[in-house]
């Protein structure tokens, strides 16, 4: 049920309106944005909905239950403010989104529709899509902790501890040559062992991705240099010049926590504990079943 101010309530229940759609989205840098799909911009506290951006969206629904509602938007990469790079390179996932039912002729008039935030993103040529998720799609997300063999921390966070500052954790390097895109030969890298920075992330620095990253897929040596293959190709083009830090990989598990980082106090993981097989297990003649420590 939507409370309308009554001059709002009045202009809808009159034989002609003047009403046009509003989309709202706050990125995740704070960076906010506005589009219409009436053919003037329009301004509301402050913010500029700009039009003829090429948005359209599916029809809203809504259902009583707690199931997630979902609604597409559709536009073209015709807004100076839209880039299809920004869109590849994740910047706006989870992006916040209010859309707004505006009466254009006076601004102050107007509902919204619903709340919710990006999911997922398909681009083509010219155009995206956009799926809108409502607000209950976080009750999908896991909350709390998860009992498993590795550690549910990320690395450098506070739960972690590790300083991703360190000089035997983070290394600098500047791009010699790459490959789709992807796989990156590169200097100033050679202080570190092959693997060492297999799962950590690389973030570019300077040049066309600068402040992009991804995960890093593998980490070998070569005569050339290092070599750094990413899971995902990048948004823009990685060229020979470019600089970077990338921080060491980890698998999450307490040997490596223990060895590669000095850190097994902090493991966040339960390295001991039983697995299926000792859970389905049976009693057997001889064997010591007095609900002791199992190492």
């Amino acid at each position: 049920m939507k409370s309308l101010f009554p001059e709002f309530a009045a202009h809808l229940a009159g034989g002609t309106t003047t009403i046009c759609n509003c989309w709202k989205l706050t990125r995740g840098d704070g960076r906010v944005m506005g589009f219409t799909d009436h053919d003037g911009d329009i301004v509301i506290d402050g913010v500029t909905y700009e039009a003829a951006a090429g948005f359209t969206a599916s029809a809203v629904e809504s259902s009583a239950g707690l199931a997630v509602d979902n609604l597409d938007l559709a536009g073209g990469l015709n807004s100076e403010r839209l880039d299809e790079g920004d869109l590849a390179a994740g910047i706006y996932d989870d992006a916040s989104v209010e859309i707004w039912r505006v009466n254009w002729q006076a601004p102050e008039q107007r509902v919204l529709m619903r709340r919710g935030n990006l999911g997922e993103v398909s681009r083509g040529a010219t155009a995206f899509t956009a799926e809108l998720r409502g607000l209950a799609h976080r009750l999908n997300q896991p909350v709390g902790r998860l009992f498993q063999y590795g550690c549910d921390a990320d690395l450098g966070d506070a739960r972690c501890g590790v300083d991703l500052g360190a000089v035997a954790i983070r290394g600098e390097g500047l791009v010699l040559s790459s490959e789709d895109n992807r796989v990156i030969t590169a200097s100033g890298l050679g202080a570190f062992a092959e693997g060492w920075f297999e799962r950590g992330r690389i973030v570019f620095t300077s040049g066309e991705n600068a402040g992009a990253g991804c995960e890093v897929k593998l980490h070998s040596l070569s005569a050339e240099g290092a070599t750094i293959e990413i899971w995902q190709a990048m948004a823009r083009g990685i060229a020979a010049g470019d600089a970077f830090s990338v921080t060491a990989g980890c698998d999450k598990q307490f040997s490596t926590c223990r060895a590669k980082f000095g850190n097994g106090a902090n493991f966040r993981g339960f390295p001991h504990m039983p697995g299926n097989d000792y859970v389905i297990s049976y009693a057997r003649s001889g064997a010591v079943n007095d609900g002791g420590s199992r190492n």
